[in-house]
């Protein structure tokens, strides 16, 4: 147990946590709502969205493990000057203002399908500071593999699920109404290949998470762990 988060990119907890809830809360949108369906129809030549009950499962079932993940970087140690960038910030505020805008000069479907194209962009970009980060680092120490494996895999066959959806529809331009799902499953495959490339080929000597010396610190330490000390907690 390392009782630490220096491993991990704070950009990339506040894209994930933000990516996801505007995903979930588009999924419902189209889930649900009837008008919004109907207008989705009406713009693509009758057809229904491909918005499904397994998408809406997947978009909370991210977001609440995203939010126990952020929260944990505010309780374990940081290292110093581990903290949220200013693009991130940028991002997320100027992003609020645009769906702001269109709340009030664009209609509802509009607006859903703007946070479509946030979650996407979250997902283009979230993986950047992590992978630099394990490159100015040059380890992967800290932070989980075994996430990536399941990213890789949840966005492999998500990207399947959508052609094979598309197939049987006997619509293979549908996949295309559905950008974020489309693009996730691009962004996942890509930027997992280089976090497994990292941690298997590039940046192999890593600690051992057996390490008795390092548990025994742990739980004899947790003031340092869990401290409020500025230099371990920075605000988002």
């Amino acid at each position: 147990m390392l009782c630490s988060v220096e491993g991990l990119s704070i950009d990339f907890l506040v894209y994930n946590v933000y990516g996801f809830a505007c995903y979930a809360l588009f999924n419902t949108a189209f889930f649900f709502n009837k008008r919004i369906g109907d207008e989705y129809a009406r713009r693509n030549d009758g057809h229904e969205n491909l918005v499904r009950f397994n998408d809406l499962f997947f978009s909370y079932h991210a977001l609440v493990l995203s939010l126990v993940t952020f929260a944990q970087s505010f309780y374990y140690k940081r290292a110093p000057a581990q903290s949220s960038s200013r693009t991130s910030r940028v991002f997320f505020f100027g992003t609020l203002a645009s769906l702001a805008i269109s709340l009030m000069f664009s209609s509802i479907y509009n607006t859903v399908y703007l946070l479509s194209f946030i979650k996407l962009g979250c997902s283009m970009i979230k993986y950047i500071p992590q992978a630099w980060l394990n490159y100015q680092r040059k380890s992967t120490t800290g932070w989980s593999i075994h996430n990536i494996m399941l990213d890789f895999t949840g966005g492999t066959l998500s990207f399947a699920q959508l052609i094979l959806d598309a197939i049987r529809s006997g619509n293979v331009t549908e996949a295309l109404g559905n950008p974020v799902k489309f693009g996730m499953g691009l962004a996942s495959i890509g930027f997992d290949l280089v976090f497994l490339t990292q941690h298997f080929v590039l940046y192999t000597d890593r600690y051992d998470p057996q390490d008795i010396e390092a548990q025994v610190r742990c739980q004899s330490a947790p003031s340092t762990y869990g401290s409020t000390d500025s230099s371990d907690v920075s605000t988002f």
